[in-house]
């Protein structure tokens, strides 16, 4: 049987919040938790259903909201060795390596880092987001290397989510990219919505969408006649929207190396180094790696600052450029 929450606002509650309504009546339900079963499409507004944790109430509104029952589907623990560089009872910080997914999805249930983490942590991870993402509290793509981190309970989600929404999160990434960007230093504010060409990927809205904020600095300039140009540049994002980094680079028209999704085609230069152009050619992910993750820790109130150095695949590509360059 489904489980479903009937309530009724009452005069003195009108104008607050579906979700931050929801979690006073039902103390037992974490505002991450409602806000999730919303997007879900689990809450109905007089009999209408509603998606938006945002929409303010009415005298007499009807709420009804469906608590659906764990999925305890494929979450088969992976042995996969996970680059762990700090753990306690709350929480723990990964380095992630590009080619391995965040969490189950279409044709893939079982590889995933919420697997090995099953596998590494057994049930001690938060449950209050999605049945199938234990622990996780926001993403960074499959071919994305670098820092993430999860929760262990759900004080630690909930304190995390908290911090992720109110964007004080410090997430810098390093990236290269085609060409050279106009202004070298500066901010992209923009809408990202999901293309009506392709649902797979994410692109840049003119009236409709979320606010994706990318303030990002170019670090060096690749510029010789034995290369393509190119850019390594710095992003600090103030915003996390799917794909954000990689929409607003391919907005820009300096797309990122590598990617194949929102990707520019190789243009082979005459006396291109040849040693280079094998190494872009075979690049099997993009170059964009998460490089510092700072937070503070939801116990103990002491902010923590993580750092990863780039794996040697994207290394290897710097170091011929540089190479080059002199």
């Amino acid at each position: 049987m489904r489980n479903i929450i009937k309530l009724i606002v009452k005069e003195n509650e009108v104008n607050q919040r579906v979700d931050a309504f929801i979690n006073k009546k039902e103390s037992s339900l974490s505002r991450t938790r409602i806000k999730n079963l919303i997007l879900k499409e689990k809450l109905k507004l007089n009999n209408k259903t509603v998606t938006s944790p945002s929409k303010k109430l009415n005298f007499e509104d009807k709420i009804e909201i469906e608590i659906p029952k764990p999925e305890k589907a494929s979450l088969k623990p992976y042995d996969y060795k996970l680059n762990i560089i700090y753990e306690d009872n709350d929480l723990l910080v990964l380095d992630k390596s590009a080619g391995i997914s965040m969490h189950p999805g279409a044709g893939n249930y079982d590889n995933t880092i919420v697997n090995a983490l099953m596998n590494h942590c057994g049930a001690s991870l938060s449950n209050i987001g999605d049945e199938l993402r234990p622990g996780i509290v926001h993403r960074i793509d499959k071919d994305t290397s670098g820092l993430i981190v999860v929760a262990k309970n759900n004080l630690s989600h909930e304190h995390l989510s908290n911090q992720f929404s109110k964007h004080t999160i410090k997430r810098i990434y390093l990236a290269l990219i085609w060409g050279k960007l106009r202004p070298q230093t500066g901010i992209i504010e923009t809408l990202i919505t999901r293309s009506s060409k392709n649902r797979q990927l994410m692109e840049v809205g003119l009236n409709k969408g979320k606010k994706a904020i990318t303030n990002y600095k170019t670090l060096e300039v690749f510029e010789n006649k034995n290369s393509p140009m190119l850019s390594l540049i710095e992003c600090k994002l103030k915003t996390g929207r799917t794909h954000q980094i990689r929409v607003h680079m391919s907005y820009k028209g300096n797309n990122i190396v590598g990617d194949k999704k929102y990707k520019k085609k190789f243009k082979k230069i005459k006396n291109i180094n040849l040693d280079l152009e094998k190494m872009i050619l075979n690049l099997d992910r993009q170059f964009l790696h998460a490089k510092v993750l700072g937070f503070i820790h939801p116990k103990s109130g002491k902010e923590l600052v993580f750092t990863s150095i780039l794996p040697q695949d994207l290394e290897k590509i710097l170091k011929t450029l540089r190479k080059l360059s002199k």
